[in-house]
């Protein structure tokens, strides 16, 4: 359901096409979702709100991808992401009950060795969330997006910068959860272990989240185009300027350099330097920029007083009006009828006879009269 947007869009196409300047406004509200939703991930301890930002994150991803026109881009990370985002869900599941209902990543720790099955496989889903150059589905999709928004006749360097940006937030807070809960000081004893029905889906997924990207795949490996092969049919061909073969390799190594930077800053922050980030959050600004992340940047609260609050207000003032007062009516008229046929049920054979001669005499008077 949460994807449902995404498809909703790129099915109707021809519509978004015809209103170029709404195409635009979904690449650009698509942009600031990842980088929004990318940062409030980076703030979260419940290991499910991470994994729930990321979810709302690769979806800004999706919208920027059907913005500049790149459709089967889109539909291509809309798949990639099925496959390793169930995964990672799944396995925060296992770790969730594994540690009897814990979600806090930082009450986990060392759990590659309790949980190596589920460790792997998360690892591999992280890979390809944080999109890591070649041994990830996620490398293939998302840097499809990233160098479409360049290269896009409805792109622009800004939101080519802002996808490289996500890429760099995104292998971030994916590897902090990881580095975490995987590989940090041991944390509470494991208290079950998943069995071969729950790792084989694990394991499953995890084949998906590692070679699935293989079934489109850029020139310099081999130039597969299977899946926009097959959705020409469904969806309009994608529209680029002619970039210069430099420059799209200069491109496609920065998407790498950063999903790979991620990965080694998220290690220095939160294994190598674990004091680092502490000190950071300890300072006025940054105490108050995580609790402004934390809190998803004031939507909640916004959404509660410009909607939540005035609506239950209005409902509380309009509680009596007319158009209540017509069903309270009607409700009514249907306890009062209700009663009146109960009163009949009296259980006196003598007052049935009286009522049946009765309705008799009045469908006789009517068949002869009327």
């Amino acid at each position: 359901m949460v994807t449902a947007g995404v498809y909703l869009i790129a099915r109707m196409h021809a519509l978004f096409t015809l209103a170029p300047a709404v195409q635009t406004a979904v690449a650009v509200v698509g942009a600031l979702t990842l980088l929004l939703a990318g940062a409030s991930a980076l703030t979260q301890w419940d290991i499910k709100r991470v994994l729930a930002y990321s979810t709302i994150s690769q979806i800004g991803y999706m919208f920027l991808a059907l913005g500049v026109g790149a459709w089967a881009a889109g539909i291509f990370h809309f798949m990639i992401h099925a496959f390793f985002k169930s995964l990672l869900f799944l396995g925060a599941g296992v770790v969730i009950k594994a540690l009897d209902e814990e979600h806090n990543i930082f009450k986990m720790g060392g759990l590659w060795r309790e949980l190596p099955v589920t460790s792997a496989t998360f690892i591999l889903a992280s890979s390809a969330l944080a999109a890591l150059p070649i041994v990830s589905a996620g490398f293939f999709s998302k840097d499809l997006i990233i160098l479409d928004a360049w290269s896009s006749t409805a792109g622009s360097p800004w939101l080519w910068a802002a996808a490289v940006a996500g890429a760099l937030i995104t292998s971030l807070y994916t590897f902090r959860m990881v580095f975490i809960a995987f590989f940090g000081p041991p944390g509470p004893r494991v208290e079950s272990k998943p069995g071969l029905r729950i790792q084989v889906p694990l394991v499953t997924l995890a084949v998906l989240s590692t070679l699935a990207g293989w079934i489109q795949t850029p020139d310099y490996l081999g130039g597969v185009a299977l899946l926009s092969g097959f959705l020409h049919t469904a969806l309009p061909a994608f529209r680029s300027n002619p970039v210069a073969p430099g420059t799209g390799a200069i491109l496609e190594l920065v998407a790498a350099c950063v999903s790979v930077g991620g990965v080694v800053a998220a290690y220095l922050l939160f294994i190598r330097w674990r004091g680092a980030t502490k000190g950071l959050l300890e300072t006025s600004v940054g105490a108050a920029l995580h609790r402004f992340w934390f809190a998803d940047w004031g939507f909640d609260w916004l959404y509660d007083n410009l909607l939540v609050r005035p609506y239950s207000w209005a409902a509380k003032v309009d509680r009596d009006d007319f158009i209540d007062l017509v069903y309270r009516g009607l409700a009514r008229f249907s306890q009062g009828f209700s009663l009146g046929l109960s009163r009949t049920q009296s259980g006196q054979v003598r007052w049935y006879a009286v009522i049946i001669g009765v309705g008799a005499t009045i469908i006789l008077g009517m068949v002869i009269f009327l």
